[in-house]
């Protein structure tokens, strides 16, 4: 199981269950939070994958949602995800404008 803090990346497997006054001990990052929650997903209407999820504005700060489960592996984790218009750049980066 690899669990990380989605603010600095440190492992947090070492913690069993997380509350919602966890804090991560690398960075003091709120753990229990939407950002580190497996139905987070910005795509999604209030960035949250969980239809029945009340609305939570500050996605970096801790809170009580009870659907929240702590997301496995996420990609980029610690890191900023790539924009997706940053992506888009990315394909026709080698193009010439005309």
């Amino acid at each position: 199981m690899n669990r990380a803090c989605h603010h600095c990346g440190r492992d947090v497997d070492a913690v069993a269950a997380i509350g919602r006054r966890d804090a991560c001990l690398g960075c003091g990052a709120d753990l229990h939070c939407c950002r580190n929650c497996r139905f987070y997903d910005p795509g999604y209407h209030n960035q949250c994958r969980e239809p029945q999820a009340e609305r939570q504005v500050d996605k970096e700060q801790g809170n009580f949602c009870e659907y929240f489960t702590f997301a496995v592996g996420a990609a980029g984790a610690g890191v900023a995800a790539e924009s997706p218009r940053a992506k888009l750049e990315g394909l026709f980066a080698g193009r010439k404008r005309s």
